[in-house]
């Protein structure tokens, strides 16, 4: 067995024999890291610490059974799976340091706990470390086995012994495995670590979850391989520093992968949003105010509603700015030049600040006539309506479009006890099941500039 120094993009696996400041495959810059690989002779064959594999058989043949569904906590968690875990099932959460992953973890090992064993193996904390959390959080479980360990040989030999339901690896950076030299979090430790872990569980029908770190830009740190060795990727997509946590299906072999999970950090953990009604609005619903419009987006099947604020004033600077928060910046700056096209509305001189309220980020289309209604409203000093909501598509030529999922949005304005319904051309078979609720049709910009002003 001979030692060799390879360079190794730790975002694509890309490997070269000689350092490279930029990855030729990725294009990501100082990624390449150096790495010592065994490479064995022709004659030798690389040991294994486990296989997976099956016989052949006849899809016709193969035992047609539902899949039977492990339920979480029964609310947040459970929907976002897809109606609850599977067995087999390998989960890969992801999110910066500090957003709460740990916390989640702790937090599902004790609702999944009250009829599995679960074991959570921790290798950036003590027993004592883990244990102090839990008594925070007020978990305390005979079905959860606490494990501190880093060599993955060791896992697997406490995995075989104790034969836990669910297995947790808190995180796959800190787990090397010893038959490669190359240091833990590596692309090469973590493939081959994860691999390991998906041969023993998948067998046994155990559910495994492993957690990862990402970068500040954003990305998955080393794993991003396992994105195609998982069955269903989790990710937190909120910033730390807000009591909001957000948390997004990625993949999902057994479900769907547009839903969204929504938690409150606490002293006691993470507690589930379920009432968004007034979460993602900055003010109560009592009077009408100049620049504020509501809207309904979708999450998946999640209606939830939401409040667009504005800003239009006079710059001070040789270029107007431009400045968004939580929806997209391109498409806001499409919008605002629609508005100045088709309405001649003089822009080019003020400032325009769009904020989407509640912390929340939503790439929408509905979310266009509430960003243009909001606009125009604190350009014109008109006051929106408290009672009005705007959900609708808008194009580069300042017409509508029609947006998804329309009855699942009119049944909630409906059910927020909202009047009024902004939208595009809806047909008579959509209407006919909101008779309480006015439903206001927009073919284009100067229709929705003259409802603002009537």
């Amino acid at each position: 067995m001979k030692l060799k120094t390879l360079y190794k993009c730790q975002n694509c696996g890309f490997t070269s024999a000689k350092w490279m400041g930029q990855c030729p495959e990725c294009q990501k810059w100082n990624s390449l890291l150096e790495e010592v690989v065994q490479v064995s002779s022709g004659k030798t064959k690389t040991r294994k610490l486990t296989d997976f594999s099956s016989e052949v058989v006849k899809l016709s043949e193969s035992q047609k059974t539902e899949i039977e569904r492990l339920k979480i906590d029964g609310s947040e968690l459970d929907r976002l799976v897809g109606g609850g875990l599977v067995r087999g099932q390998m989960v890969l959460l992801a999110g910066p340091p500090g957003i709460g992953k740990s916390t989640l973890m702790l937090q599902m090992a004790n609702a999944l706990a009250k009829t599995k064993k679960v074991l959570y193996v921790s290798g950036e904390e003590s027993i004592e470390q883990v244990t102090s959390r839990a008594q925070r959080l007020g978990i305390s479980s005979e079905q959860i086995y606490l494990l501190s360990e880093t060599n993955l040989e060791s896992i697997i030999s406490v995995y075989n012994k104790l034969k836990p339901e669910i297995l947790i690896i808190d995180s796959i950076q800190t787990v090397y495995h010893p038959d490669f030299n190359s240091g833990p979090g590596t692309i090469s430790q973590v493939r081959e670590s994860t691999s390991e872990l998906l041969r023993i569980t998948k067998p046994n029908n155990s559910i495994l979850f492993v957690l990862g770190h990402v970068t500040k830009e954003g990305t998955l740190a080393g794993p991003k391989i396992l994105e195609h060795i998982v069955d269903t990727v989790l990710y937190f997509d909120t910033e730390k520093q807000s009591i909001l946590r957000l948390l997004r299906v990625y993949k999902n072999r057994f479900g769907a992968t547009n839903e969204i999970a929504l938690f409150q950090m606490t002293q006691k953990g993470l507690l589930p949003i379920t009432d968004t009604d007034t979460f993602f609005t900055a003010a109560s619903r009592t009077k009408p105010v100049i620049g504020r419009a509501f809207s309904i987006i979708l999450e998946g099947t999640r209606p939830i509603l939401v409040e667009l604020q504005a800003l239009v004033a006079p710059t001070r600077y040789p270029f107007a700015r431009r400045i968004v928060t939580g929806l997209d910046l391109n498409r806001c700056q499409i919008l605002f030049a629609a508005i100045e096209k088709h309405l001649n509305f003089n822009l080019q001189n003020k400032d325009i600040f769009v904020s989407l309220a509640g912390g929340i980020k939503s790439k929408d289309p509905a979310l266009d006539m509430a960003i243009c209604a909001s606009v125009m409203s604190s350009e014109l000093e008109i006051a929106l309506s408290h009672t009005s909501i705007f959900a609708g598509e808008i194009g580069i030529l300042g017409q509508t479009a029609k947006i998804s999922l329309m009855d699942l949005r009119l049944k909630e304005a409906q059910r927020l006890k909202f009047k009024e319904f902004v939208t595009c051309a809806l047909s008579q078979e959509e209407k006919k099941h909101f008779k309480n609720l006015k439903i206001t049709e927009i073919d284009e910009l100067q229709q929705l500039l003259e409802n603002l002003k009537s």
